[in-house]
């Protein structure tokens, strides 16, 4: 499969697929429904697209996985690494921070920064200098309330 280049940034055909391994000495934009048969070996900054399978290991600076993607293997960075909703991946390991998005299904994590919760995911165990859980993003913060048909909302005013 062609890999289009422009300057230290390499670009993969949108829906393609490779059978073997891929080895890329710079940044990687890989589109959505894109699949690897074998290795991935980026030398830079990795952004693999929604839709997309790697069945095999992954190593990079810095990585991006797309929603629900599938890694078949483990996923190793020189840097930070953050893992869209839904993404399958076997294990974690990074120098850098890790974020996991809502959904998330992984194996052991590992980072030597901070790693960042959203929402509910699916782990193993996480091994980070800290570990935070935050609230889903996507939930509204002040749901609206719900008033039975025929009832007007209560007065909430203070009478101070």
């Amino acid at each position: 499969m062609k890999i289009f280049r422009d300057g230290n940034t390499f670009i993969a055909p949108a829906g393609s697929y490779f059978e073997g391994n891929v080895k890329i000495n710079g940044d990687f934009l890989v589109p959505p429904f894109t699949h690897f048969w074998g290795v991935l070996d980026v030398e830079g900054d990795l952004e693999l697209g929604p839709n997309s399978s790697v069945k095999s290991r992954i190593r990079c600076k810095n990585a991006v996985i797309g929603s629900n993607t599938i890694i078949s293997g483990p996923l190793k960075a020189l840097g930070d690494v953050t893992i869209c909703d839904s993404a399958k991946i076997e294990t974690i390991e990074a120098a850098g921070d890790v974020i996991l998005r809502p959904g998330v299904e992984t194996g052991d994590v590992k980072s030597e920064g901070t790693i960042y919760v959203y929402g509910k995911v699916k782990s193993g165990k996480l091994f980070g200098r800290q570990v935070k859980v935050l609230r889903d993003p996507n939930l509204d913060p002040n749901p609206p309330e719900e008033y039975p048909p025929g009832q007007p909302p209560k007065d909430r005013s203070s009478s101070l």
